[in-house]
């Protein structure tokens, strides 16, 4: 089931979430739904505060790039991360242009680290300590940062955040055309 994403303004999207345990109720739904939404609204990556819950769960689904190719693989990756934590950040910081679902319509370049030791469940409770880097580095460091009350907004300079500014209330007050369900704004 595609689930409405809620958008910036939220009070959601700003609330440290809390760790589940196995016995969430219907969790591989949830995890299922979670998904389906991302990927009917051409997402790389959602959190579960994005769908209104405030609960450490965020999935991440893309085809990795080879920049030695330029091409993208065939084979696409997906994590489902349970109660995820950065335990370590590692290599050069780099900008990266980033957008997200609950910010539709605006894109900026954020300065993160390269590489990050995480850990984290997966959909089986199973857990992985592993270093990451790459999209799914980047994209688990925009998720985890959902999953901590955060946007990729806040990661910007605050001039950068004065241009955008008209943009975000736009957001807000719903003045936005979007593909997928979103709470508040209005469909393409």
């Amino acid at each position: 089931m595609i689930l409405p994403i809620v958008g910036y303004g939220s009070p959601i999207l700003r609330k440290q979430c809390e760790p589940i345990t196995a016995d969430y109720p219907n969790l591989k739904q949830l995890i299922a739904d979670m998904y389906e939404t991302m990927y009917a609204a051409d997402g790389v990556g959602l959190a579960a505060p994005q769908v209104d819950l405030p609960i450490r769960i965020a999935v991440i689904g893309f085809r990795p790039y080879d920049e030695a190719t330029d091409t993208y693989g065939e084979e696409e990756e997906r994590h489902t991360l349970i109660n995820p934590e950065i335990l370590e950040y590692k290599g050069e910081k780099k900008f990266f242009n980033e957008g997200c679902l609950s910010i539709p319509e605006i894109h900026e370049d954020v300065l993160r680290p390269e590489r990050i030791v995480l850990r984290y469940l997966d959909e089986d409770f199973q857990e992985h300590t592993e270093e990451i880097d790459g999209m799914f580095a980047r994209v688990a460091q925009h998720e985890i940062d959902h999953l901590d009350g955060k946007v990729f907004t806040d990661r910007l300079s605050a001039i950068r955040k004065g241009l955008i500014r008209r943009r975000l209330n736009d957001v807000m007050t719903g003045k936005v055309h979007v593909k997928y369900k979103m709470k508040g704004a209005r469909k393409k």
